[in-house]
């Protein structure tokens, strides 16, 4: 089938109502990284969007799929922060991935796939876990599935709570709050974060400050930004903005101020939103990819999202099993801290060079 690639603002209204629908029927994009009003966002932030459009031969859509363009390689909308990717299609639709490589374009990067089939199973370099928390009848529902380790976390996040609360005042909690002044602590703090552990600063673009900023004011029943915080006394202990669709949260930028470390805060914050879950309508948290220890005794099941690059060049896929390669012996390594910026570098002039 001929895909049309659309820039996101010239999709028609019967193109994103077929959007709506086709995400509707497909059970694995209940994810709100995968909803218009995402990709509407990111684009709206000065991120330009283009969506790749599958018709058949009556002009019906039958799969969509919204991706950057960076020079001749396309990246799923939202990168780097999308923790869900792939093309939006009715279950039992074979979607052909290299036929995303048109008008110049060589190549197709993920990092967050989601499977539906076996399409990208041939440009498919790993898989990683992506947990999830099953949050059905609230706090009760949760601790009564969760590992007996995770109990014991969200036991000793009661207990820092009321630490919390004696030592400085009224410990308060909210669970979706418009604040502009608590979203610019939020970004403070995570960006404090990052230069901490040497991890890229994702707030460095302006335009990500100013999606979450748009995120935060998206206030319809399908899909909004969600931002959570929780004080002592006067104090910011702990926040978390993420995304919501209906029956979903995703757990996207949490952080705690560093001075509280020692009452775990995170565990504080998540505990509090696991609670509140029945009154966001909420039976799910995704956690996004990752083998965090915090992760690991959370989680009440996970799902496996995929890396990898769809393109014809024998190559280009070499040099990603390199620099592949290369981060990992980075990762494992003991001078893991000293090492990152090397491979930030490197991976820099990988990605330069793949774009050529």
């Amino acid at each position: 089938m001929p895909i049309t690639n659309l820039s996101f603002d010239e999709l028609t209204a019967r193109q994103l109502d077929a959007w709506h629908a086709l995400r509707a029927a497909n059970p694995r994009l209940d994810s709100p990284y995968f909803h218009p009003g995402f990709a509407a966002a990111v684009h709206a932030a000065g991120v330009p969007v283009r969506v790749s459009v599958v018709m058949d031969a009556s002009g019906e859509v039958q799969a969509l799929l919204p991706a950057h363009r960076d020079g001749a390689e396309l990246r799923p909308v939202g990168w780097p922060g999308a923790d869900f990717q792939g093309p939006i299609h009715a279950p039992g639709f074979r979607f052909a991935p290299l036929d995303l490589l048109t008008d110049g374009v060589r190549g197709y990067a993920f990092d967050h796939l989601l499977e539906s089939g076996d399409e990208f199973t041939p440009w498919i370099e790993s898989r990683r876990p992506s947990p999830f928390l099953d949050v059905t009848g609230g706090l009760d529902g949760y601790l009564g599935r969760v590992s007996s380790s995770g109990k014991s976390n969200m036991g000793q996040a009661r207990r820092h709570t009321a630490k919390a609360e004696k030592a400085y005042g009224t410990v308060r909690f909210t669970a979706d709050v418009v604040d502009d002044a608590a979203l610019d602590q939020l970004i403070e703090l995570k960006r404090g974060q990052y230069a901490a552990t040497g991890a890229p600063d994702y707030f460095a673009d302006p335009r990500r400050v100013e999606l979450l900023r748009s995120l935060m004011r998206t206030r319809t029943p399908e899909f909004s930004g969600v931002l959570s915080t929780l004080h002592a006394g006067q104090r910011l202990v702990a926040a978390h903005f993420g995304l919501r669709s209906p029956g979903v949260l995703h757990w996207w930028f949490p952080v705690y101020d560093p001075e509280f470390a020692r009452l775990a805060p995170g565990w504080m914050l998540l505990r509090e939103l696991v609670a509140a879950a029945p009154g966001l309508g909420v039976d799910r948290i995704d956690l996004g990819r990752g083998e965090d220890e915090y992760k690991r005794r959370a989680k009440t099941g996970e799902v496996f999202v995929a890396q990898g690059l769809v393109t014809r060049s024998s190559a280009r896929r070499a040099l990603r099993r390199l620099h592949g390669t290369v981060v990992g012996a980075a990762k494992s390594s003991p001078l893991a801290p000293g090492l990152r910026r090397a491979v930030r570098a490197f991976k820099g002039t990988a990605v330069s060079k793949e774009g050529k």
